[in-house]
């Protein structure tokens, strides 16, 4: 951590909603029988940075963004309506056009002066992206929240707020490719967007067909007081250089050496994070790896275009004595075989699963869940400044649950090309994290990083 705290003051416009530029369709959609589980119901911060860029200084970021964005909301309509909860829960979409909530701000600091801080966890968040009151909901309130900073530098940061109902990361790739496409110059979107959201609707009638462990309900004892419940909850980024990478890598058995560094990393986190708990040997712990599952249809033709949620949460599951006993390679193994459960029957299996369970979320006790967003190219994301200094998730945790995390492509303030993971853990625990994660990289144990700390006052 920094020894001094980055002080610096943002000023914030009154929040205004922006419309899509031209009239669009009035009707209401239904979501998928996949988006509208419980798990999905909150909203995801992301974040981009982007630096100066000399040709665009007669450019407002702000105006260029938000008139690119009233444009692409032509083609992306749902996404300036409202959601609204219908018959058992039922979640659909009003397409009434009343727009997104679109901030604009400065910042009187550089994009220099924050180091190694772009990355998560960003203290500041709270002030690049401005917690609108209500905005924490997902029903009946604009679906996507938006503040554009610009820093004195004349770099600007773009936060945005994701209610994950509408979609999943690749679909919001798609949706901000589209953005800056318009920002560009276009006049449509090279990739239209497609609802279909029928494909991914329960059978009828609805019936299981695959083992989802992911969604198994585990009660602790009653007046069991959980741990993250009276403790304070801390947040971490562990940065992995491939060359920390490959020590992991040599860990593991040679039949399992063709990985991808996503398993290796969800592993360790797993391993680590199972040690760090200190749980008895008997207790069962699980990971789920968030799968896209797009590929795993045979008819892939359907889905070019859909920005709806088509992601999966399949299940690792072993009692944390042999998950800790073991060496990393069976932690690797049981992602792996996990992963591959995931197939166009097991997609429609959790969509009637979660009609007959009553729209049921994953199990949250001594669990853990990683996506993957090394292939999501958000550091491709350009609306003419360039690509993004960092790009993604803004902080560790998925919703309130503490035990989401995320692994980012991210390039550091020395230059360096890795992966990041950002973590919420109780103070004590992410201490013996670090150690353990130390332990597993051996010489290469320069692993854990963080962002310096600072403080911001906003007006």
């Amino acid at each position: 951590m920094a020894s001094s705290p980055l002080i610096f003051t943002v000023r914030r416009s009154q929040p205004e909603l922006v419309r899509p530029a031209a009239p669009t369709p009035r009707e209401v959609k239904l979501l998928s029988d996949i988006d509208d589980q419980e798990a999905l119901r909150f909203n995801l911060p992301f974040i981009f940075v982007f630096r100066h860029e000399p040709s665009m200084t007669k450019k407002n970021p702000v105006k260029v963004l938000k008139d690119a964005l009233s444009k692409t909301l032509v083609y992306y309509y749902p996404g300036a309506g409202r959601i609204m909860e219908g018959a058992e829960r039922k979640l659909m979409v009003d397409c009434t056009g009343e727009g997104v909530m679109f901030i604009e701000a400065e910042a009187d600091i550089t994009l220099d002066q924050f180091g190694d801080a772009l990355q998560p966890p960003f203290p500041c968040f709270q002030e690049i992206l401005h917690d609108v009151p209500g905005s924490e909901k997902i029903i009946d309130r604009p679906i996507r929240l938006i503040q554009v900073t610009r820093l004195k530098c004349g770099g600007f940061i773009l936060a945005l707020s994701l209610n994950h109902t509408l979609g999943d990361a690749v679909g919001l790739r798609q949706f901000i490719h589209a953005w800056t496409e318009m920002a560009q110059g276009a006049n449509q979107p090279s990739i239209q967007p497609v609802w279909c959201r029928e494909i991914l609707m329960a059978r009828d009638p609805p019936q299981i067909t695959c083992n989802h462990r992911e969604y198994e309900q585990i009660t602790l004892p009653p007046n069991t007081i959980k741990e993250e419940d009276t403790t304070t909850t801390v947040h971490q980024s562990f940065f992995f250089t491939p060359a920390h990478v490959v020590a992991i890598r040599c860990l593991v058995p040679l039949h399992l050496r063709q990985c991808t560094a996503f398993d290796l990393i969800a592993a360790c986190y797993w391993y680590c994070r199972t040690k760090a708990l200190q749980l008895r040997p008997e207790e069962e712990v699980r990971i789920m790896c968030v799968v896209n599952a797009r590929s795993r249809f045979t008819d892939r033709l359907s889905l070019v275009g859909y920005y709806g949620n088509c992601i999966a949460f399949p299940a690792a599951v072993s009692t944390a004595g042999k998950l800790c006993g073991n060496p990393l390679g069976y932690a690797v193994d049981l992602i792996r075989k996990a992963k591959a459960q995931v197939t166009e029957e097991y997609m429609h299996s959790v969509a009637d699963l979660m009609v007959i369970k009553e729209r049921c979320s994953f199990t949250d006790l001594r669990s853990s869940i990683v996506s993957d967003w090394t292939r999501a190219k958000f550091a491709e994301v350009d609306f003419g400044w360039g690509g993004p200094v960092y790009s993604g998730a803004a902080k560790g945790g998925l919703g309130s649950f503490s035990g989401g995390t995320f692994i980012v492509p991210h390039k550091n303030a020395k230059g360096e090309e890795g992966l990041i993971l950002p973590i919420c853990l109780p103070y004590e625990d992410m201490k013996r994290f670090a150690k353990e994660l130390d332990e597993i990289l051996g010489s290469q144990n320069h692993a854990t990083i963080s962002g310096s700390s600072f403080v911001t006052s906003a007006i």
